[in-house]
């Protein structure tokens, strides 16, 4: 995993991709790459199971899909969860903005702990096997009292362990 700090803008993510009209200016970006060795749409064809979700996601979130199953992923698309923030109960209600099988998918909060929430996933195959990198732009309502660190350092630890099980799933 290599987590990246980049500068944002209000046109588009680091990638220089289209944000969706989304105003990102004031939110934090995390990016990391993870390699997969599997072909592209083997790789694809995990993310594009919303189940799969629960399986990457680190057990202290207690993850759980609220939505009914399974999901037809697809722009527009909106999945609903719950999860657990140091044991407090929160609805995550997501949307996908773009839907584009097998290179890229991007997904947003319209509901939930960030005030802004926008991760895009893209899909890369090289000689090695897929590069997938998350770029995700978050902000904390809380911003201003808790520290941004400490926020960036929660999502690190939760895709530090996404990589793990993508790894495990994968091998």
């Amino acid at each position: 995993m290599t987590p990246i700090q980049t500068p944002t803008d209000n046109d588009s993510t680091p990638s220089g991709a289209p944000n969706h009209g989304i105003d990102l200016s004031r939110a934090e970006c995390f990016e990391t790459t993870t390699l997969i060795q599997r072909p592209l749409a083997e790789v694809f064809e995990f993310f594009s199971s919303a189940e799969n979700l629960e399986k990457i996601t680190p057990p202290s979130l207690h993850f759980k899909i609220l939505s009914p199953l399974p999901i037809e992923m697809r722009e527009g698309a909106r999945i609903d969860y719950k999860i657990r923030i140091h044991g407090i109960p929160v609805t995550w209600k997501t949307v996908i903005l773009a839907w584009e099988p097998p290179l890229q998918f991007v997904d947003m909060q319209i509901k939930g702990p960030y005030q802004i929430w926008h991760h895009r996933h893209t899909f890369e195959e090289t000689d090695e096997g897929v590069l997938m990198r998350d770029i995700v732009h978050f902000r904390s309502p809380l911003h201003a009292v808790m520290s941004p660190l400490y926020i960036r350092k929660e999502v690190a630890r939760i895709f530090a362990h996404r990589e793990k099980m993508l790894h495990e799933h994968f091998a």
